[in-house]
């Protein structure tokens, strides 16, 4: 019975493996096995290399989104009308969207 259930575990978790990483890096990634990286934060570097500035007008995040779909961008930030507060509405892989909202 385990051997059954542990089969089942591995195919579904392959599964998940093909649909987000491919079946080539699946099969690399079993070769492999688990890799440990240990990097400190100090070696890990990053430049900067655009910045852009823009006006935030209050809206809703219906209306984000909509503009966002304008733009054609994965997401969109904004000052939301309701909450006067910075919020990111994004587009999801399920073609849904997503709010980002600061915690209070």
């Amino acid at each position: 019975m385990s051997d059954k259930l542990e089969r089942q575990v591995r195919r579904y978790r392959g599964r998940q493996l093909d649909r987000w990483h491919g079946k080539w890096e699946r099969h690399a990634l079993e070769e492999v096995g688990p890799v440990i990286v240990e990097e400190e934060a100090e070696d890990i570097e990053f430049r900067i290399v655009r910045t852009k500035q823009f006006q935030m007008k209050p809206m809703s995040p219906e209306e984000a989104a909509l503009q966002m779909e304008l733009l054609d961008h994965a997401f969109f930030v904004f000052t939301n009308a309701d909450t006067d507060e910075i919020n990111v509405v994004y587009r999801r892989r399920d073609g849904n969207y997503g709010l980002i909202e600061p915690a209070r």
